[in-house]
Order: structure tokens, then C-alpha cells, then sequence
């Protein structure tokens, strides 16, 4: 299931420079950390997960991108454009291709374009900074507990139970967001189901409180654009 979102409508002009559609296969990369840093990806369908990886194999998780998302933008306008980061394909899918060059021309034609563009890639950036200040203020159990707050906005659906995430996600895939092991996550987990705060069936997580998990963490209670995992 993925988070449904639309493509600003002044951005959807970059459609006129895709070069080709691609199909992406779960499992596989769509590009990896220090390759060459030469296309633009929309994505259509799928989703894939933006990390980065370490040398000893640890991974820490900073986007999940699905229809209507960017990839690839923070690398295209350095002097020596490489990808900082890896995007793995979670849910097989395709993306549109647009090529540095034909972007760049593009926006040097169309300055209204390229203000629109700079202003979603700001947003981008205030994404990242307040999931790394979760990171680094609030712990493991915090780091968590703000990873499953995201994740509800972004993939969150209201029951009479309380709130589904629908988006499948194993306690390894939830570790990685947080920056921590997986026993690490099992544990918090297990605490959060024996009080009622959360419940999980069949690998599906159900949210029954989720003013606990704001208040434990001091939520600043950020606006939903901001509070995302996409």
C-alpha cells in the first residue's frame, strides 16, 4: 500500500524532460552510494528506500519514496555530482528518467520552474533535519517512537481499533530508521504492546495511542508535510 500524494502542479512541468520510463524490480538499486550522479527519478509506482550504508553493513533509513516522489536531487548540482546516498526498491514499480542536462536547461530557461523546484527541495531538507534531531535528542526509545509517529502520517489509516499503518514493515526495517538494532526495536515493541499502546497482527502495526507516543517524545507537533517518512 502506498502513501498516496500528488506532484506540485506548477512541478508537474518536468514531465516534458522525462527521457524514458523504467521498470524497478523489489531488491534491487535503483542507483548506490558514490556512483555517478547524472539522472532525475519520478517515481510512478513502487517504492524505494533512501539509506545510507556503512562499511561494517549497518543502514539508517531517511526516506521511503513512493508516487510522486523526487529522487536522486540533492546529488545533481555539485561540481562533482555523485549519489551520497543508496535507493533500494522495496515494492516493485517504474520511475521517469530526466537527464541532468536536459534539467538543467530546462531551468535555466524557466525561472519560475527552478524557484518551485528549489522551494520543494527546502522542504526536503526541514524532512531530514528534524528526523536526525529526533535522532539525536530523544534515543533509541524515542528514535522510535518518532519512526512510527511518521510513519502514521505517511502511511496511516483510521480504524475502530485506532490507527493502521498499512505499509508492511519488518522490525529490521523499522531498526534502520531508527538507527539501532533490531533487538533494540523488539524490545521497545514488546513494551508498547504489553501496555496497549500499540497492537501487531500479522506483522501489521495498529496505533491505539498515539498522543503517548507525542508526549513522550515532546512533540512539537509539526505539520503533517514535515512529521513524514516520505
Amino acid at each position: 500500500m502506498q502513501s498516496i500524494k500528488e506532484i506540485p502542479v506548477k512541478l508537474t512541468q518536468l514531465f516534458d524532460t522525462v527521457h524514458h520510463m523504467k521498470k524497478i524490480e523489489k531488491g534491487t538499486f535503483l542507483f548506490q552510494e558514490g556512483s555517478t550522479a547524472n539522472e532525475l527519478y519520478i517515481v510512478k509506482s513502487g517504492i524505494i528506500q533512501i539509506s545510507k550504508i556503512i562499511p561494517d553493513g549497518r543502514e539508517l533509513t531517511l526516506r521511503m519514496c513512493s508516487k510522486g516522489d523526487f529522487i536522486g536531487e540533492l546529488d545533481l548540482f555539485s561540481l562533482a555530482p555523485k549519489y551520497l546516498l543508496s535507493a533500494r526498491v522495496a515494492e516493485s514499480g517504474e520511475v521517469a528518467v530526466i537527464m541532468k542536462d536536459v534539467l538543467e536547461e530546462k531551468f535555466g530557461k524557466n525561472h519560475e520552474l527552478s524557484l518551485e523546484f528549489m522551494k520543494w527541495m527546502s522542504l526536503q531538507y526541514r524532512k531530514t533535519q528534524t528526523k536526525f534531531r529526533d535522532l539525536v535528542l530523544h534515543g533509541k526509545k524515542g528514535a522510535l517512537f518518532s519512526t512510527l509517529i511518521r510513519i502514521t502520517n505517511s502511511y496511516g489509516i483510521k480504524t475502530n481499533q485506532g490507527i493502521l499503518i498499512e505499509l508492511p514493515l519488518t522490525n529490521q526495517e523499522l531498526a534502520n530508521f531508527c538507527g539501532t538494532s533490531r533487538e533494540v526495536v523488539n524490545r521497545l515493541l514488546s513494551d508498547l504492546r504489553k501496555t496497549g499502546i500499540i497492537s501487531i497482527d500479522k506483522g501489521s502495526i495498529t496505533i491505539h495511542d498515539l498522543d503517548y507516543l507525542k508526549n513522550e517524545i515532546d512533540c512539537e507537533d509539526c505539520s503533517p508535510e514535515i512529521c513524514k517518512i516520505d
